[in-house]
């Protein structure tokens, strides 16, 4: 019984903060921002290594995705004085601090994505 006024009570709670939550969540929970910061965050790196360990972006949707996660201040964007000139992406306090959410989110999909896929075939054949 306790368990579902815990429920209610953070459920009515997200409903309320709803205008100050969704306008963050718009900014990080699309397709690539989990996985760019994840490959950026225990290092620094270069947007052609990003790129690398990124199956499947195209160059378009990482530099748009690089161009916003720094405009929202999760990563830095460094010119480095080298020939040809190079450009490094590292994490922001601020990125580091979803690492811990991401990092749960990524081991949930890891362990549950044979469920999702077996619910949506089963959905789909009905």
């Amino acid at each position: 019984m306790d368990e579902y006024t815990d429920l209610e009570v953070l459920s009515h709670r997200a409903l309320c903060d709803m205008p100050l939550v969704r306008p963050v969540l718009d900014k990080i929970a699309d397709k690539w921002t989990i996985l760019i910061l994840t490959v950026i965050c225990p290092k620094p790196s270069r947007f052609n290594e990003i790129k690398r360990r990124l199956d499947g972006i195209t160059h378009k949707a990482l530099a748009d995705a690089l161009k916003r996660l720094e405009r929202n201040g999760l990563v830095t964007r460094t010119v480095l004085p080298t020939q040809p000139i190079g450009v490094e992406y590292a994490i922001t306090p601020l990125g580091h601090s979803l690492r811990e959410p991401f990092e749960a989110l990524c081991l949930w999909a890891a362990a549950n994505g044979d469920k999702v896929e077996a619910a949506t075939h089963r959905y789909d054949n009905r």
